[in-house]
């Protein structure tokens, strides 16, 4: 097998590495084959440690496999070929390679057994995300990439001094259920929260993503915050706390995203909505809620990529119109777009016969079955909200609702052929729920399609729906500039900063002086002993390094013997 000689992350890594170097038909193939490769070499992986390298005093398990791992580096590689091939014609190599070393990081976090790979895999995907990031190619995606890079660089801190501290305390490397218990647990958990968009540094999402190119977003939505999420169901199951974080994101996903006009930022909102429900899974805790997060994930990553295609395939046909208030229409000259978008709406709607209804509908369950009665009733009520947010409000104002006189055509053949691929997915599961329900890490005892499930969801969309046509008038999209919590350093920080330099100069000076003095007093002491003429710096006779050590052993035969 090829994982016994190399990770199958790295394979996609090296597919990256490699395209910088390649032009016309070999870059098209390599990018097609190298994923292609990748998802053989993951299916391929077995049970247990399949490879293993010496670290300091450590026993690294570079590739350790189980029904987990090769579930989410399943669908990572999935969507690695899917936005490869819907970035067929995106020029910039830099993006695309540093896309397929993003995926490839993502899948060696799945498959790391110690904490220590882990790490190294988790920062190699920050900084070739980043990148994908400054693939928009102008000032905001810039500015936007140095923002996303210096919070994840911040999550890789705490995580690194978390991991430290934890081996410190216990010794141990493995990459194993870790509850919030010890410094190093704790520290760890707020960086790996960090990367899932958690309060209070969510805005790092909505801030980032839509500044990327329209290719670049499809890879961005699938690998930072759901390799965030397969680390909190294998480290982190049943913690309280992430009930509460997650319906926190589940909440301000929903909110934010009533309130925005950029067609990409309402579907990025959306990630950290779905996110929320994922992370609220792990909170539960039980076989049936960490299932159920489990194959959310698989289904959110299709469904959204499918989605950011959409959005994406109406940017690149109409030269970088974002806003609903200059869309509508769509449908009329984009067909086989408007098909993707409604398809991916309604399984984000978890709509039956679609993805999310046989995924989504798992962690209400597991809520409802462990009687918590307030969680319940609070995802019921979100689950609303992103019928609205996304399921209509996105494909009504962008595709239907009032004609703004554009009329792009369908995107290129492999970008309709990597959205007919994640429709067919989307569709695929499901129907056929089954084939997803056998790879999840615990069995399954549960089944999607009774009276109860199948009315009780179509009786939430026809209200959800209801509240929307009826509110449509008073809630169209308009310019807005919607505050987040990225306010308090991009904006808040800057203006002490400037109250400071206007009006704190006495008091800088005052400071400077103050330490200036501390240091010339110190330099002093130390020339008094260590300078040319100090104590430490004279000659010293022999009879008196004798009685020195004379006296040292002395004091050391009392203290050991008394």
């Amino acid at each position: 097998m090829i994982s016994d000689l190399l990770p199958p992350g790295v394979l996609l890594i090296l597919g990256g590495a490699l395209l910088p170097f390649l032009r016309g038909p070999a870059r098209s193939v390599a990018l097609i084959v190298a994923p292609l490769l990748t998802l053989w070499a993951v299916w391929t992986v077995p049970d247990g440690v399949v490879m293993t390298a010496a670290f300091l005093d450590y026993t690294l398990e570079i590739v350790e496999g189980d029904k987990l791992s090769r579930l989410f580096a399943l669908v990572f590689t999935i969507a690695a070929f899917g936005g490869g091939l819907f970035g067929l014609r995106q020029e910039s190599t830099r993006e695309l390679s540093a896309a397929y070393v993003y995926a490839g990081s993502s899948i060696g976090v799945c498959f790391a057994g110690d904490l220590v790979t882990l790490f190294v895999f988790w920062e190699v995907m920050a900084v070739a995300s980043a990148i994908v990031v400054w693939g928009g190619g102008d000032a905001r995606s810039y500015r936007a990439g140095m923002r996303y890079l210096y919070v994840h660089l911040l999550g890789g801190v705490l995580l690194m001094a978390g991991i430290t501290a934890h081996i410190m305390e216990t010794g141990a490397i493995d990459v194993t259920r870790a509850l919030p218990s010890t410094t190093g647990t704790w520290l760890m958990l707020a960086g790996i929260l960090v990367n899932a968009g958690a309060p209070p540094l969510w805005s790092w999402v909505a801030d980032s993503y839509p500044a990327s190119s329209w290719s670049g977003a499809v890879f961005l939505s699938a690998f930072t915050t759901k390799t965030s999420v397969y680390v909190l169901i294998r480290m982190y199951p049943g913690t309280e706390i992430l009930l509460w974080i997650g319906l926190a994101m589940i909440f301000y996903g929903v909110i934010y995203a009533l309130l925005e006009n950029d067609m990409r930022r309402i579907l990025v909102y959306s990630i950290v909505n779905q996110v929320g429900f994922m992370v609220t899974a792990v909170g539960i805790g039980t076989e049936t809620a960490l299932n159920g997060a489990t194959a959310h994930a698989f289904a959110h990553i299709l469904y959204k990529a499918l989605l950011l295609m959409s959005a994406g395939a109406v940017l690149y046909q109409t030269g970088g119109v974002r806003k609903c208030t200059e869309l509508g229409g769509l449908v009329r000259s984009m067909p086989f777009t408007t098909l993707g978008a409604v398809i991916g709406a309604v399984s984000i709607c978890a709509f039956p016969l679609t993805s999310g209804f046989v995924t989504k509908s798992m962690i209400t369950d597991a809520a409802g079955s462990e009687h918590m009665a307030t969680v319940w009733f609070l995802l019921e009520v979100a689950s609303a909200g992103a019928i609205v947010y996304v399921g209509l409000r996105f494909v009504w104002f962008v595709f239907f609702g009032t004609d703004s006189g554009l009329r792009p055509k369908d995107p290129p053949l492999s970008m309709k052929a990597a959205m007919g691929l994640m429709m067919v997915l989307c569709l695929a599961i499901g129907l056929w729920p089954q084939p997803l329900y056998a790879l999840l890490p615990f069995p399954v005892d549960y089944k999607p399609y009774t009276d109860y499930h199948v009315l009780h969801q179509l009786q939430l969309l026809l209200f959800a729906g209801a509240a929307f046509f009826l509110t449509v008038p008073f809630t169209r999209p308009r310019e807005t500039v919607t505050l987040d919590f990225d306010w308090f350093f991009r904006r808040f920080g800057m203006m002490l900063a400037r109250e400071f330099s206007l009006h704190g100069g006495r008091a800088g000076n005052s400071l400077l002086a103050g330490g200036k003095g501390a240091v010339g007093r110190f330099v002093r002491l130390v020339e008094r002993s260590h300078g040319a003429g100090g104590i430490l710096a004279r000659t010293w006779a022999t009879s008196t390094a004798v009685l020195s050590v004379m006296v040292l052993l002395f004091l050391y035969l009392l203290v050991y013997y008394v």
